[in-house]
């Protein structure tokens, strides 16, 4: 409990990973709900509803590899500051 009251140890590490988790999941329903809007549109304008279709997995890769790289940084940033209270502490 003292750790926790003196921030000796570091708690928004796990909630980055549950962060991270939300952000898949996001950009997952993002996609499909993009697809399935694509798909309706292609009965007003076949072109653009096939570009939406098309873009809706690139996009969801895309967000997926924008929230990893956030999520890393952030932990990394945690990592650092551990280290460096290592280092202090010796």
């Amino acid at each position: 409990m003292r750790d926790l009251l003196y921030f000796d140890s570091m708690v928004t590490p796990k909630i980055i990973t549950f962060i991270y988790w939300l952000l898949l999941a996001g950009a997952a329903i993002s996609g499909l709900v993009l697809m399935f809007k694509g798909f309706g549109l292609m009965k007003y304008s076949g072109f653009a509803g096939f570009g939406m279709v098309v873009a809706a997995p690139i996009l969801v890769v895309f967000s997926a590899l924008l929230a990893r790289i956030y999520c890393e940084i952030m932990i990394v940033l945690f990592k650092i500051n551990e280290a460096l209270q290592d280092i202090r502490r010796k």
